[in-house]
């Protein structure tokens, strides 16, 4: 499609730019506003990763929060889809719901609407160019501070100068232009130019992926009697329909979340359009009522459009929002939750790399994903049952009776269900974007940390499994005690694990130092058990060098299962998360208490 509609553009183009100066002026100042849009976006993607993220946090438990968020959002970013892009990607990490991320694309479809007003009412009463010069000077001039903040502000200072400039040269060019062609002639009256021209507004709009320039360009436009009252309204109906293709687009890479609201985002606006198409007549009474009760001329028909733009706008809210629950089922139903792949990652996908707390949240939730199923291998790889941890039952009684051994490929298991997944966790960590916050850059590396302990565990429990088994069923009661403790020991740790994610936030790290104590002090090369196993004839030689390696084995499992516990399901906040570590006791403290209890 893009190779037949590219040439095309280019050719109409091209003929324009033959035909008339002035249409180079005018297609000049809509390539200046698109790249102004660029501006502005990038420079309020800087201040992400911080204000904008805790704020959308906190204000989507209800509907009506998320609605007032994205229209006051879209109304200062000017951005409906950088709006749209930033709530598919938190959407898409879990961080919002679905009923809150179709609440702001609802209120964002109205703050789109403060660009229609701030056009009319601003850029096309006075000489708007005048204040595009000092922006641009002192928007590229902090552009290039190494600040990211003095960046941030720059772009977006720059991007409003871009824009600004882009009304002024399509003001002035639509003006000059009607010297050569009035475009006026070719109105098209009726229903029948009111569908032609919502149609040519959807395909603008989804051309240059901006319902701001598309809206720009018909109020200039009609400003200069180029194109009927009428044939405007259908132009912004068409660019309202159009916007949605920047949250299909973005949806793409997004998971099943991401395209439920795409769809609802298109729903919404559809149904918008018809009821506005539908109700055309009625609206108008309504838009001439309003606007000689706030004193608008009868003729100022760029005032008047806002006024329609907002209302419809404003009327599709109202009839969706008690829809709101029929909508979330038709979508759930139109796209189900794809059978979890116990494989195949779960929550990585390019919709989240865009912002930081997404991108942190989704790395996070990848490697409880890896936990999980790592927490089946270990658990059957000391031959323990998954719902005997997860109980209150007491462990060490447990590994006393008599249990058939679990038959299972540990390495097969971890193949399939492990290494796929750690191998996508480093992979796609090892993408994160250079600029980052460090806080955030500092988060990706400790779960990535307890991604590689958690597959140290796996590993260092494969290595002792062959002789556990072994020894669990061994007709010597010592030799099977002492691994049977093993187990236990492991198990608790397993279990604490379990406990420490349920907790979630309130997790209390300290409970690790515990099991780390117990582990030294069980330690049979330490204790001294070992040697007296020996001496008393109860083990034979090869039983205690078993014996003493898998000790070893198992401590370095303790070890790791802890670090990741630490590193997972401890404090998100750096600085709780620095607290935490500060208390926690380090080998040489551990090692103390082990030989001094006192």
């Amino acid at each position: 499609m893009r190779k037949i509609v590219l040439p095309l553009i280019f050719a109409v183009l091209a003929y324009g730019f033959w035909i008339s100066p002035d249409f180079k002026q005018i297609a000049a100042g809509v390539a200046i506003f698109l790249f102004g849009m660029l501006f502005l976006e990038d420079g309020f993607k800087a201040y992400t990763g911080g204000v904008l993220e805790k704020i959308l946090k906190r204000t989507t438990d209800k509907l009506w929060k998320s609605m007032t968020f994205g229209i006051v959002s879209t109304s200062i970013m000017q951005s409906s889809s950088l709006v749209s892009v930033i709530t598919i990607s938190f959407l898409s990490a879990g961080l919002i719901g679905l009923t809150a991320g179709i609440g702001i694309i609802f209120g964002a479809n109205l703050g789109t609407t403060t660009g229609a007003w701030l056009i009319a009412g601003f850029g096309l009463k006075i000489d708007i160019a005048a204040y595009a010069m000092p922006m641009l000077v002192f928007g590229i001039i902090l552009a290039f501070q190494g600040s990211k903040t003095a960046k941030g502000l720059g772009y977006i200072l720059a991007g409003l100068g871009f824009l600004f400039l882009g009304i002024h040269h399509m003001k002035e060019g639509f003006e000059t232009f009607k010297e050569t062609i009035d475009l006026s002639q070719f109105a098209v009256p009726g229903f029948a130019g009111l569908l032609l021209y919502t149609g040519i507004g959807i395909f603008a709009t989804v051309v240059m992926q901006s319902s701001h320039a598309s809206l720009v360009i018909t109020i200039t436009a009609l400003a200069a009697g180029q194109i009927t009252y009428e044939n405007a309204l259908a132009l912004a109906i068409g660019a309202n329909i159009g916007t949605c293709i920047t949250a299909i687009l973005g949806a793409i890479s997004a998971n099943v979340d991401g395209r439920r609201l795409a769809a609802a985002h298109l729903i919404f606006n559809v149904t918008t359009g018809v009821v506005a198409i539908i109700f055309m007549n009625q609206i108008l009474v309504v838009v001439d009522w309003i606007a000689a009760h706030i004193g608008i001329a009868a003729d100022d028909w760029t005032l008047k459009l806002s006024i329609f733009h907002s209302l419809f706008n404003t009327l599709g809210i109202l009839i969706m929002v008690p829809l709101m629950g029929t909508l979330v089922k038709v979508l759930y139903r139109i796209f189900p939750q794809p059978k979890a792949d116990l494989v195949a990652p779960l929550y990585l996908n390019e919709a989240v790399t865009e912002f930081p707390d997404t991108l942190v949240e989704t790395v996070r939730k990848e490697v409880l994903h890896l936990y999980d199923n790592a927490f089946e291998v270990l658990a059957h790889g000391l031959n323990l049952h998954r719902h005997d941890i997860r109980s209150d039952a007491d462990l060490f009684e447990l590994t006393q009776r008599p249990d058939k051994l679990m038959e299972f490929d540990i390495d097969e298991i971890y193949a399939r269900k492990v290494k796929v997944l750690y191998n996508a966790i480093v992979e796609f960590t090892s993408r994160t974007p250079g600029d980052l916050p460090q806080e955030h850059m500092e988060r990706i590396y400790v779960m990535r940390e307890a991604a590689r302990d958690i597959v140290e565990a796996i590993k260092d429990v494969k290595h002792m499994r062959k002789n556990l088994i072994t020894y669990i069923v061994s007709d010597n009661s010592s030799i099977k005690a002492e691994y049977n403790k093993i187990r236990a020991q492991l198990g608790e740790i397993l279990r604490e694990l379990t406990t420490l994610r349920d907790a979630g936030e309130a997790a209390d790290l300290v409970a690790l130092d515990g099991l780390r104590l117990q582990m030294e002090e069980n330690d049979v090369t330490l204790n001294g058990d070992l040697d007296r196993l020996i001496r008393e004839g109860r083990i034979t030689a090869p039983m205690a060098t078993s014996l003493m390696n898998d000790s070893s084995y198992s401590y370095d499992v303790a070890k790791n299962l802890i670090a990741a516990g630490a590193g997972l399901f401890g404090p998100h906040d750096l600085g709780m998360r620095q607290a935490a570590e500060d208390i926690e006791l380090d080998e040489e403290e551990l090692d103390q208490l082990v030989r001094n209890p006192a």
